[in-house]
């Protein structure tokens, strides 16, 4: 059974930094291509990063790109998501998943929230 658990969230100041970590289990993680995804207060799913299983491909939304570094330890069965510079319009629930699975996966999970205010 394929399980995520993100972690690592809280409040942070604009301007700041926080580390996200997602741990999974269930499935051959180092064959997995994971991705990032968030939804901020009242909107929809926003697609944030994508790493291929190998990391060799990393892919950014333009409205992180620069900022958050995505980057996985296979060994460990663990993805993280480095978020730099954050602006109060990075405060949202963020999730992480297989490429492969459906947004509906995410459908009763916490996630980890992130708040950025002053």
């Amino acid at each position: 059974q394929v399980q995520l658990v993100e972690s690592g969230g809280g409040l942070v100041q604009p301007g700041g930094s926080l580390r996200l970590s997602c741990a999974a289990s269930g499935f051959t993680f180092s064959a997995a291509s994971m991705t990032w995804l968030r939804q901020a207060p009242g909107k929809g799913l926003e697609w944030v990063s994508t790493i291929t299983n190998d990391g060799e491909v990393i892919r950014y939304s333009d409205s992180v790109k620069g900022r958050f570094t995505v980057r996985r330890d296979n060994a460990k069965n663990m993805l993280y998501l480095q978020m730099n510079s954050l602006k109060p319009e990075d405060t949202a629930v963020y999730y992480c998943r297989r490429v492969v699975d459906r947004d509906s996966t995410l459908n009763g999970r916490p996630g980890t929230r992130v708040t950025v205010s002053s």
